[in-house]
């Protein structure tokens, strides 16, 4: 692993994640009646488990207003839910204030354009393996795992070895 990398995760206090493309696979599925479903990986609700237990805080960043991501954030304990946001990189100052963090303390996880304004602000930026190429490119990670199949939590992974410095939760 990069030495760089390993600084940047080893000083992270907040995770900040989108949703679709991130926690879901980008798929969404239609009812009959018009009602959407998505699927969210067990896998990353242990991962926020996994942080909460190393004391770093969990940020679900979305420009979506859906019932069922408040409700996923909900009993995954996620810390914080910023919905309706289309601006992410806007969201920076409010993260930072509310959590009492610096910038280069925050790791923020994104997968397409309307991303890219908070991954160049962050001390750590994260895409799945299948994150768009523009947002590959400007990355300091880009993940093993695609989005929807455990992405958060192969990140909450690199960042607790890292920080604990031994491999060990």
């Amino acid at each position: 692993m990069k030495k760089e990398l390993l600084y940047k995760s080893w000083k992270i206090k907040v995770v900040l994640t989108d949703v679709d493309g991130v926690l879901t696979d980008g798929g969404m599925y239609y009812a009959e009646n018009g009602d959407t479903m998505k699927k969210f990986h067990s896998r990353d609700g242990m991962g926020i488990s996994l942080l909460r237990k190393n004391y770093i805080s969990t940020v679900i960043v979305t420009k979506e207003k859906t019932k069922f991501v408040k409700k996923w954030a909900k009993k995954m304990n996620v810390d914080k839910l910023y919905d309706g946001i289309i601006k992410k990189e806007d969201i920076i100052d409010t993260v930072c204030s509310q959590f009492n963090v610096k910038p280069n303390q925050l790791a923020y996880i994104g997968d397409d354009v309307n991303d890219v304004g908070l991954l160049k602000l962050v001390g750590l930026s994260i895409t799945p393996s299948d994150g768009v190429s523009s947002v590959r490119k400007i990355c300091d990670y880009v993940c093993d795992t695609e989005g929807g199949n455990g992405v958060f939590r192969e990140v909450a992974d690199l960042i607790i070895k890292n920080r604990n410095g031994n491999g060990q939760y």
